[in-house]
């Protein structure tokens, strides 16, 4: 049977500003970002909000509504990302932060990665660009100060070259991103995979930070606060590879037993700080334990910070991640301390 999904795009190109349309018919714009990015499946979706999206796009249900999968998923070798959120080819993805969490690092890390993948990796600078941005810079094949800059540069590479784009959420906000795109889609050029960072951190207190996305990185402060690098929250963030059901059965299947042992790992955090770790009993003992395991292995050196950590960067294949995954859950490592995980590419047991 085939998958249903929102034209997204569509919707990106007909009504640049989706939250304040959202609101002038009556839609919330949580549930309009929801269906976009997947978390709610648009079999959930009342007819009257689908209708309500169609009319303020100005096309039919049929034109709303796609059949069979949406973007692909480019593997990047970070753990983390593979697993829980994967990175989609020629979609919109974004980051969700407040400063200092590290989004401009995995921003850099994810350059680094796709050059190496053969991408042109090009990096709009804001005019309000955060110290941070150095770390992108570096690594970005082409830095420009502007959208027309951005629409040259990639006119001048052509059809045929797969395009990493990076820039600040200010410009779906004032909708000169989708002028970009529209720009480009005329001229045939479509091979591009977008990132949105928010260094401000204003995005962490908006209903509907970025508008509709294909993939969403939500970092925590918990793990930035303990330093367990990449920070990315396992459980908050999402993306239509996952919703639209385009993983593999076992990854899927995986994926949900990780979440569900990483949100009991986290309530017991809070048990243990108040009453300490050996008030609880012994299957909360042993969930605690793995949930340990599993979020020291998710934490992964960078190619781009192997002068400040002086750890070669690791790339680990998503097999390996879902083999060493499925080990941890399953207790076939419970011997090990929680310690041994941290910081390492793949197991070696």
């Amino acid at each position: 049977m085939d998958q249903i999904r929102l034209n997204v795009p569509l919707l990106r190109k007909r009504v640049p500003n989706l939250t304040a349309a959202a609101r002038s018919v009556g839609l919330r714009p949580a549930t309009v970002s929801n269906l976009c990015t997947g978390k709610i499946p648009i079999e959930r979706a009342e007819v009257r909000t689908l209708i309500a999206l169609a009319t303020i796009a100005e096309c039919s249900l049929d034109e709303l509504i796609l059949r069979g999968h949406g973007g692909e998923m480019i593997e990047t070798g970070i753990k983390v990302v593979d697993f829980f959120a994967p990175l989609v080819s020629r979609g919109i993805n974004g980051f969700v932060a407040r400063p200092g969490m590290g989004q401009l690092v995995l921003l850099a890390e994810m350059f680094k990665r796709l050059s190496d993948k053969g991408y042109e990796t090009v990096f709009l600078l804001s005019t309000n660009a955060d110290p941070g941005v150095s770390d992108v810079i570096e690594v970005a094949s082409n830095v420009c100060n502007n959208v027309e800059e951005v629409y040259n540069h990639i006119l001048k590479i052509g059809q045929n070259q797969e395009v990493a784009l990076a820039t600040d959420r200010s410009l779906v906000l004032n909708g000169e991103l989708y002028t970009l795109y529209d720009r480009l889609h005329k001229k045939g050029i479509e091979l591009i995979t977008t990132f949105l960072v928010d260094p401000r951190g204003d995005a962490v207190d908006e209903e509907e930070p970025f508008g509709p996305l294909e993939s969403l990185w939500q970092f925590d402060a918990d793990l930035a606060s303990r330093r367990m690098y990449p920070s990315v929250n396992p459980i908050q963030s999402t993306s239509v590879i996952i919703e639209d059901s385009q993983l593999e059965p076992s990854h899927n299947l995986l994926l949900q037993r990780a979440r569900k042992l990483l949100r009991r790992y986290r309530e017991l955090r809070f048990l243990v700080n108040a009453v300490g770790f050996e008030k609880l009993p012994f299957l909360d003992m042993q969930v605690y334990m793995r949930g340990e395991r599993l979020e020291a292995y998710l934490t992964q050196p960078f190619f781009v910070a192997e002068s400040f950590t002086n750890k070669p960067g690791e790339y680990v294949k998503l097999q390996d991640t879902l083999r060493d995954v499925q080990q941890i859950i399953d207790g076939a490592l419970d011997d090990i301390d929680a310690t041994e995980f941290s910081y390492i590419g793949k197991l070696h047991i």
